[in-house]
């Protein structure tokens, strides 16, 4: 049973299903263990546990009763962490696969010693960190 894990709820769960698919057979070489665009649903397991889920936004909001509200929006409230080998690397790849950059590779020994992070958007618009130290 998993204890713990991130559900990202996105707009657009096509787009968002086919980039973590990609990115997460690239990054950590897993594919999805369920993926359901007719019930804008999917998730990934990593060695036995759960890893990511995606859920359609609308369906969420449906079902806990807040389809009448408007999207959230402003400063992030989220963000997914990958430790890579490689923070370029792996920054170029996403970026191939569809991500957006926001911040270039880049060291930050103010956050920790030996820290390189980079930072994307998703298709969704979700912060994504690439971190090695």
């Amino acid at each position: 049973m998993d204890a713990l894990y991130p559900r990202l709820l996105v707009d657009d769960f096509d787009a968002c299903a086919r980039f973590y698919e990609a990115a997460l057979g690239e990054l950590l070489g897993i594919r999805p263990a369920k993926l359901l665009p007719e019930a804008q649903y999917a998730d990934w397991d990593l060695r036995g546990e759960g890893a990511l889920v995606l859920m359609g936004r609308a369906r969420m909001a449906e079902a806990v009763g807040t389809a009448d509200l408007p999207a959230t929006a402003g400063q992030d409230r989220s963000m997914l962490v990958f430790r890579v080998d490689d923070v370029d690397a792996a920054a170029k790849a996403l970026t191939g696969l569809g991500a957006s950059p926001v911040t270039a590779p880049q060291d930050r020994p103010g956050w920790g010693p030996g820290l390189r992070t980079a930072h994307l958007r998703d298709p969704g618009g979700n912060l994504l960190e690439l971190q090695s130290y």
